[in-house]
């Protein structure tokens, strides 16, 4: 079954890795996935984003955030926090897309309201499959609202 959006899907990706910002544009553009990549490489860049503030005047909310753990400036469990406590953006589901593999991490970020937590392949192949695997659950299979 698939999700007919009324909209195009929109995905957050906040990281500060170029390399991987890269590997994750890739892997979208192979699945084939309908989505808009927008990119912020910090937590403070991220919240401008979300709240359209500044440059990010005309920015779309997001369908979905992938956010990385370790950033300069504010770190992806700050923007964790401020997003699941900020009743505007709350709703918007959150993926840990991150290399570490801490426990402490994990409950943590599942203790913050993370939707999901994913430790990035080191693999490319297997990079692929999980963006593949999170764009088929928050893309297709799971119902979004509607937006104003």
């Amino acid at each position: 079954m698939t999700n007919e959006p009324d909209h195009p899907y929109h995905v957050l990706l906040v990281d500060d890795d170029e390399a991987d910002i890269a590997l994750i544009r890739q892997a979208f553009a192979e699945h084939h996935a309908p989505v808009r990549l927008h990119v912020t490489h910090d937590g403070v860049e991220a919240l401008a984003f979300l709240r359209r503030e500044a440059d990010h005047s005309e920015a779309p909310r997001p369908d979905l955030i992938l956010l990385d753990l370790n950033m300069p400036r504010m770190n992806g469990r700050q923007v964790l926090a401020a997003v699941k406590s900020d009743q505007a953006l709350a709703t918007i589901p959150v993926v840990i897309l991150t290399t570490s593999e801490q426990p402490s991490d994990i409950s943590a970020s599942y203790a913050g309201r993370a939707n999901a937590y994913v430790t990035k392949p080191i693999d490319l192949v297997d990079l692929d499959a999980a963006i593949a695997r999170i764009y088929d659950f928050y893309g297709e299979l799971s119902a979004r609202p509607k937006r104003d």
